[in-house]
């Protein structure tokens, strides 16, 4: 178990050296072994999707078998999913059919749980703003009715140009995407912080010990 816990560890580390320094010093094996390795993180990604895929089915499967309640749910989940992957396999997914389906049933159920989203982001910050009556949640509930004013027109008026052409704007790309950018670093330097300790031996969650981080 030692031997194969060493192996595991210098395989993940010799990878991770190999795929950082070939974006860095352009010498052609190392760029050509980058390449391959990501070729074939792409394929384990593929195969995790489809057996991702399949557990889906048996699982809901199960549940037509069982009878389970939700069970014409299942169904339906299952007769749309089949329906899809065999028209996208043979029609490919640049067909005019395929394109009516996604506008004709996905892009409106999106619609849909975009609006209920915003709805009940709404009624999150009233109640909130009821069981704690503070700073942050005026400024979250105020925040909610602008976006949602700049953005939509308002019966019998329209669009409000100070809501739709100023404030919107403002918050959308300059508040908000301000806080989104601190967010992206905060993970990037999360994610790199992960990745040097896996490189350096620290952190092994392929490993079968528990102490060392994995399961």
């Amino acid at each position: 178990m030692k031997l194969k816990g060493l192996l595991s560890t210098a395989v993940a580390i010799a990878t991770g050296l190999i795929v950082l320094v070939g974006y860095f010093v352009e010498i052609p094996i190392l760029v050509n072994l980058r390449i391959t390795i990501l070729n074939w993180v792409i394929l384990l990604a593929a195969v995790a999707l489809f057996v991702g895929l399949f557990n889906l089915l048996a699982v809901h499967a199960d549940k037509i078998r069982n009878k389970q309640k939700g069970g014409i749910y299942s169904l339906v989940l299952i007769f749309s999913l089949l329906t899809t992957l065999i028209l996208g396999l043979w029609l490919r997914p640049d067909h005019a059919l395929m394109a009516l389906i996604f506008n004709a049933i996905q892009l409106p159920v999106e619609t849909s749980l975009m609006a209920m989203l915003v709805v009940t982001l709404t009624y999150a910050s009233i109640r909130l703003l009821r069981r704690r009556n503070n700073l942050i949640s005026i400024i979250f509930l105020v925040t909610a009715l602008l976006i949602l004013l700049g953005t939509a027109p308002l019966p019998f008026v329209g669009y409000v140009p100070i809501l739709s052409d100023l404030i919107r704007p403002f918050i959308a790309q300059v508040l908000a995407a301000a806080g989104a950018r601190g967010i992206l670093i905060g993970v990037a330097l999360g994610s790199l912080t992960t990745g040097l300790r896996v490189l350096f031996g620290a952190d092994r969650p392929y490993s079968s010990d528990p102490s060392r981080g994995g399961k």
